[in-house]
């Protein structure tokens, strides 16, 4: 193993387009609100959320992803908790 390939050891590059499966709660920004709802972006990945409980955009949320298409990097969600807009 050369000097290199032990310096980069377990480096890894984040994609722009991140995956999720269904159960699976993150933590993210709401990005805006229309007339569906509200949407979070992750990327360029994007979870729509039709009830947001209270958050406006800008707030830190919590949201169980409910269903993820991969190939679209499109998702829907559903809002866990309100964490604010300074959390």
């Amino acid at each position: 193993m050369s000097r290199l390939d032990k310096l980069l050891a377990g480096w890894t590059f984040r994609t722009a387009t991140p995956t999720f499966e269904p159960g699976e709660v993150i933590t993210a920004y709401i990005s805006e609100r229309n007339g569906d709802g509200l949407t979070v972006r992750i990327g360029d990945s994007v979870i729509r959320v039709e009830d947001g409980e209270g958050a406006a955009v800008e707030d830190k949320v919590r949201l169980k992803v409910t269903s993820f298409d991969a190939t679209n990097h499109v998702g829907t969600g559903d809002v866990v908790e309100v964490l604010g807009p300074d959390a």
